[in-house]
């Protein structure tokens, strides 16, 4: 309006000579034009771009009237405050948090979490500031969930941090939702980007976890040979190909155990003379 005013005003003093008396139609022109000036600058000020995945909160006067979702230029009310914000999908990680599992072993935790607002009005107006709530509300599931379950099942069937991905990261993304659920916001997807032993810890659980491996092997290998002897016996005695007294029988088990399990290669001995020497 002040620029409209200064024009009207500079137009005025070249169409109306210094020392001549201003005519009421002059007058009128003169309003006229400042009122036109008014209307076009007016239209300019109202004219609102929404960009592709953005929104535009408007709030005239205290009162929120909606979002402006449909992207292309728009006309609104001049004295309407236009809050622009993104609805674009957004991705974040978090810190590394050093916590306990539930076994009270001290890891190294931290997650992806991907987000995007869904209603504007919440997050403008329920919180402060939408994004620090995003990142901050994230932390405290996930330090829940790491204190809920251990870093290694104990036994089949078991959650764990490791080897339960899928479960782990729905229980993950349903925690968070349900903190960012009064921002507006709604989580697409939460998983663990980061999970290891904390360093002081990490050479011991290191050797733990190769010692189960051995023992897990040796379990296979010596069901695997009990099995081999039983069917060696089983086939000897049913053909008759030979027989042998319990003597024996403990004797060629015992060979054969040592041949099955050993880590090393075997050499075979040929007896030449008898069983009984």
């Amino acid at each position: 309006m002040t620029i409209s005013v200064g024009i009207v005003y500079y137009i005025g003093a070249v169409l109306v000579p210094a020392g001549e008396n201003a005519t009421g139609l002059d007058i009128l022109g003169l309003l006229l034009l400042a009122g036109l000036l008014t209307l076009v600058i007016v239209g300019f000020v109202g004219l609102t771009p929404v960009n592709p995945n953005e929104a535009r909160a408007l709030v005239l006067f205290g009162n929120y009237h909606g979002p402006l979702r449909k992207q292309g230029l728009h006309w609104v009310n001049p004295f309407t405050e236009r809050r622009r914000i993104s609805v674009r999908v957004r991705n974040f990680e978090t810190s590394k948090l050093k916590v306990n599992d539930q076994t009270g072993n001290p890891i190294e935790i931290a997650a992806v979490v991907v987000w995007v607002v869904t209603d504007t009005a919440e997050a403008l107006f329920e919180v402060d500031d939408y994004e620090n709530f995003v990142h901050v509300q994230a932390e405290s599931p996930l330090r829940n969930l790491a204190t809920s379950h251990p870093y290694d099942a104990h036994a089949e069937g078991d959650l764990a941090l490791r080897s339960s991905q899928g479960a782990i990261s729905d229980q993950l993304r349903q925690e968070i939702q349900d903190r960012l659920e009064k921002a507006g916001v709604q989580v697409i997807e939460a998983r663990i980007s980061h999970l290891a032993y904390a360093a002081e810890i990490a050479n011991a659980m290191l050797r733990r976890q190769q010692a189960k491996a051995v023992i897990a092997a040796r379990t296979l290998i010596v069901e695997g040979a009990v099995g081999m002897v039983e069917m060696a016996l089983g086939q000897l005695s049913a053909k008759n190909v030979v027989t042998l007294d319990e003597e024996r029988k403990a004797q060629m088990v015992s060979n054969l155990l040592v041949v099955l399990c050993s880590e090393h290669e075997t050499q075979p001995v040929v007896n030449a003379g008898t069983l009984y020497q």
